[in-house]
């Protein structure tokens, strides 16, 4: 298992790279942010761990420019910055998780395994799901409503691939947020929610069939539905 680590705190580098050796993994290390872009284009990686806060080029803009060359590799950004302002702006860069330092290594490593077999089983899965007349791509990772190309953000594509692989059950928002994430956020941030919202004004908006639907004190349904466009 290859990582490519872009930190430039020398003590957490230190301690990252010392319990990922142990646990079997190779990491190669970056200490700015361009030097990391650089390497992750060039170099083939099962996971990136990125910093934010880094010299020479921030971590937004290392993973921004990333998924424009490699749409596939896992990213898992730490960060000190945890308000569901800073996730949401992390997660809509691209990242794929965001752990908030401090963390414990146990969590780092299940969060790294986690993505990674994420990553390797959605090699396998049907490549294109529906409902209605909505269409998902898993392979090109895009989604058309009858003639209407829906342009998505990463973060939006993988809630909307979860959900249209559970259509029809409710799903809590811990739920959502252990698959779409990995992430196991204090339940007061409202990140779900805000994705959600995203998602629903692409896909329902100016459709009479509605597919997002909110159940009140349990979560959220995915089912094809015809109801009053104020509705949820």
């Amino acid at each position: 298992m290859k990582i490519l680590l872009i930190e430039d705190e020398p003590g957490l580098v230190s301690v990252i790279v010392r319990g990922l050796n142990e646990a079997g993994m190779e990491i190669s290390v970056a200490a700015d942010g361009r030097t990391g872009l650089e390497m992750a284009i060039k170099h083939s990686f099962d996971l990136v761990i990125l910093d934010i806060m880094l010299p020479e080029m921030n971590g937004i803009q290392v993973c921004k420019e990333l998924r424009k060359k490699d749409a596939d590799v896992p990213v898992l950004m730490l960060t000190a910055l945890g308000s569901t302002e800073n996730i949401v702006t992390g997660l809509d860069s691209g990242a794929d998780d965001y752990l908030v330092k401090p963390f414990k290594f146990a969590e780092l490593e299940a969060r790294i395994r986690s993505l990674i077999r994420r990553s390797r089983a959605s090699g396998t899965a049907k490549s294109v799901l529906s409902i209605a007349d909505l269409e998902v791509d898993t392979v090109s990772k895009t989604a058309r409503r009858g003639e209407k190309q829906i342009s998505l953000t990463a973060t939006e594509y993988r809630l909307l691939e979860f959900f249209i692989q559970n259509q029809n059950k409710v799903l809590s928002r811990i739920q959502i947020l252990e698959n779409v994430w990995d992430i196991d956020f204090n339940m007061g941030t409202n990140v779900v929610d805000v994705y959600v919202n995203y998602l629903r004004k692409k896909l329902d908006t100016g459709y009479p069939v509605k597919l997002i639907h909110t159940v009140f004190g349990m979560g959220y349904i995915f089912k094809a539905e015809t109801v009053n466009e104020n509705s949820n």
